[in-house]
């Protein structure tokens, strides 16, 4: 799902009904394709969590309602510390589970040094996001598999950083999902980037990725890194516009590639050919002696 909602609109509170109600009639509309999974971007609940639990108990009676299982975006609070969450929904409206993003963007949702450096604050005047502390892994109650569907989530741009993906993979997810927000970006080429980054991911695990981007570019991604469909509006755009796209993809996850069993240790082992080139090279030239013979009368 793709709602489009401008950035200026995601946190007033005159907004929550307008954001909510866009949503779901998006996603009631989608349901007709009658997926096994619906995603929402990034922080598509219009209010922190547990503040106002109206809002979630209307996701349950809508999960129930469509009797599709749904993942979401929300910033959650526990005992006073927030998180950028995502959590998942079954058919019958009960929690399966949740996400708290790992890798937060420093001056966005955490200020580095904070305790060393308070005049930051000032500076730079954000609330505080805790990071989570669990590779999570995601498991869909469905019956019609003979495998059980397991998938991770990357939130914001955390699929810039390959560790998390391969770590996700190593752990058994059978393919990922990336749900985000770069409204921030408005209208150049930094959403398309993004969606470049998932690409990597997807080529690098051989496994699907799917994303579901508030303001764009949401889609599926193959194992091979082609781009299978994206949510497009009038002109084939991919911004800036809402809408839904659905797709199937194989979730059963391929055989772990090198990079997934093994990381960068090809690139430690290329480092380390190149020090030990260098040490030798190095010796060699201290080693040459320069000998010199002298005429004597």
């Amino acid at each position: 799902i793709q709602g489009n909602i401008p950035q200026e609109l995601k946190w007033r509170s005159d907004s929550k009904d307008y954001i909510m109600n866009k949503y779901l009639n998006l996603t009631r509309m989608s349901s007709i394709d009658k997926p096994d999974l619906i995603l929402w971007p990034e922080a598509s609940l219009p209010v922190v969590l547990e503040e106002e639990p109206g809002f979630i108990e209307e996701v349950r009676s809508f999960a129930k309602e469509i009797k599709i299982p749904l993942l979401i975006g929300a910033v959650t609070k526990r005992e006073g510390i927030y998180y950028n969450s995502a959590i998942l929904f079954s058919a019958a409206g009960e929690s399966l589970g949740r996400y708290d993003k790992l890798h937060l963007v420093p001056f966005g949702e955490y200020i580095p040094l904070k305790k060393y450096l308070p005049f930051l604050e000032t500076i730079v005047p954000i609330g505080d996001i805790n990071k989570g502390e669990e590779y999570t892994l995601f498991k869909l109650p469905i019956t019609n598999y003979q495998l059980p569907i397991t998938f991770s989530t990357l939130i914001c741009f955390e699929d810039l950083f390959p560790e998390l993906s391969r770590e996700f993979v190593k752990r058994g997810a059978g393919f990922l999902v990336n749900i985000t927000n770069d409204a921030w970006y408005k209208k150049t080429s930094a959403p398309y980037q993004h969606l470049q980054a998932s690409v990597f991911r997807a080529i690098e695990n051989r496994v699907f990725l799917a994303r579901a981007a508030n303001t764009g570019v949401s889609g599926f991604i193959a194992p091979s890194g082609k781009i299978i469909s994206l949510v497009q509006g009038a002109a084939k755009r991919n911004i800036f516009i809402d809408g839904y796209q659905t797709q199937s993809m194989d979730s059963s996850g391929a055989d772990k590639t090198f990079y997934t069993r093994y990381g960068d240790i090809f690139i430690i082992l290329c480092v380390l050919i190149l020090l030990c080139g260098i040490i030798i090279k190095f010796k060699n030239q201290n080693a040459k002696v320069k000998i010199t013979i002298q005429n004597s009368k």
